[in-house]
C-alpha cells in the first residue's frame, strides 16, 4: 500500500509514532487549501505565507504533544489553527472591523426550504463560480469565510459553525447574505459589461 493511499488519520498517527515523512504527505495532500484559505482571508501573499508557516508550526506542535483527536476532519482542524492565527495577528494590528448582521438573523432562516442543497444550486449557476472568486473579495469578513469554507474546501454547515465559534443559524444567516451581496455584485457587473 502507498503511504499516500494512507487516511489523514493514519499518516498523523505514523507521524506521532515518529515517522516524518508522513507529515510531508499531509502537508502536500492539504497545502494549496490551506494557503487559499489564508490568503483569501488576509488579501496579502507575505502575510500569508507567514501565518502559512505558523500554522504548520503550530499543527506539530499539538500533534506532537496530542492536542488532536479524530472528531472531524483533519483539514478542518488545521484551518482551525489558521483561523486563531489570523484572528491573533488583526487583534495585534488592532485592524479587526468587525461586521455584524445578527439583528438580521431571525427566524427566516430556520425555515427548511433554506437546505444545503439550494445554496449549492444557486452558486453553481452559470459561470458565476470563476467570478465569484474576485467578488467574494468585497465581502465582510465573517461572510467571505463562510464562502470560503464551503465551496473552496467543501465544509458542512456544522463544521463551519463549529470552525468560527458560531451557532448554525449564524453560519447558515451569513451564507445567505453572503449570496444576496454576490448575486447583487454578479447583476451589476453584468449591467455594467451590457453597457460596453
Amino acid at each position: 500500500m502507498k503511504k499516500t493511499q494512507l487516511t489523514d488519520y493514519e499518516l498523523v498517527n505514523r507521524f506521532v509514532n515518529g515517522e516524518q515523512s508522513s507529515f510531508e504527505i499531509l502537508v502536500k495532500r492539504h497545502k494549496d487549501k490551506v494557503y487559499t484559505y489564508i490568503l483569501l482571508m488576509v488579501k496579502n501573499e507575505h502575510l500569508a505565507h507567514d501565518i502559512f508557516q505558523d500554522t504548520f508550526i503550530k499543527v506539530v506542535k499539538s500533534l506532537k504533544s496530542g492536542k488532536y483527536q479524530e472528531n472531524g476532519k483533519f483539514i478542518s482542524w488545521v484551518v482551525r489553527i489558521a483561523h486563531n492565527l489570523i484572528i491573533d495577528h488583526f487583534r495585534k494590528e488592532k485592524q479587526m472591523k468587525t461586521y455584524s448582521n445578527d439583528e438580521y438573523e431571525m427566524d427566516i432562516f430556520n425555515s427548511s426550504k433554506f437546505s444545503d442543497k439550494t445554496v449549492e444550486e444557486d452558486l453553481i449557476n452559470d459561470q458565476i463560480m470563476s467570478d465569484v472568486r474576485a467578488l467574494v473579495e468585497f465581502l465582510p469578513d465573517e461572510q467571505k469565510e463562510v464562502i470560503v469554507l464551503r465551496h473552496f474546501m467543501g465544509l458542512s454547515f456544522k463544521e463551519i459553525a463549529e470552525q468560527t465559534d458560531v451557532s448554525i443559524n449564524t453560519a447558515l444567516g451569513r451564507m445567505r447574505y453572503a449570496l444576496i451581496n454576490l448575486r447583487k455584485m454578479v447583476e451589476e457587473k453584468n449591467l455594467s459589461l451590457t453597457h460596453h
